[in-house]
């Protein structure tokens, strides 16, 4: 069975190194024959703010009903983005706000303090740029923003198991060794199919 593959790229950039990582990876998956689907959040339109938290629903803009019915869809989870002050970017934490709703990615069971976690069966990969040395992130800050993403978001949906590539550090770093990260990205893909 082809593996499918959803490959959702986080940074509010369209031509960003994030943008051309999360195409080389869906390319590497592609051409190992899975079916791969490219979202890429830059390009999508909703409003990013659950401005009445879990309180009011909110209606779903159709690029995230498309995006639901992609996750749904996907056996494998990529996310590419970068690592701004420590965590993703504000996009990637909106679309996570809007699109993992009770209901779809978990639900609450009543008078427990346990949920379901209704996306079981999915894995995924994060694919991370930062600034910040993967060492001195390790180190220093706990890796804070990739354990959110993993335990808190992920996981807590079911997502299992999770894989990261940290790509650091991007500043300063020559067209030569991002040439080398874009065959990473897509030997990661052909891996994965």
């Amino acid at each position: 069975m082809k593996s499918k593959i959803l490959v959702i790229s986080g940074h509010p950039d369209s031509q960003s190194f994030c943008s051309a990582l999360a195409r080389a990876y869906a390319e590497g998956a592609s051409e190992s024959r899975a079916e791969v689907r490219l979202l890429d959040l830059s390009e999508a339109s909703f409003e990013p703010n659950l401005k009445h938290g879990y309180r009011q629903r909110t209606v779903l803009e159709p690029d995230l009903v498309q995006a639901q019915q992609s996750i749904s869809w996907a056996d494998h989870l990529v996310f590419v983005y970068p690592n701004w002050w420590g965590a993703m970017p504000a996009l990637l934490k909106g679309f996570f706000d809007r699109v993992l709703l009770p209901g779809f990615a978990f639900k609450y069971r009543e008078n427990s303090p346990l949920w379901d976690k209704l996306l079981k069966g999915k894995s995924a990969r994060l694919i991370v740029t930062m600034d910040t040395p993967s060492w001195y992130n390790r180190l220093v800050y706990g890796r804070a923003g990739l354990k959110i993403m993993k335990r808190n978001i992920l996981q807590f949906c079911g997502i299992a198991p999770i894989k990261i590539t940290e790509i650091s550090p991007v500043r300063g770093s020559s067209d030569r060794q991002r040439a080398r990260w874009l065959d990473m990205a897509k030997s990661l893909g052909k891996d994965r199919a």
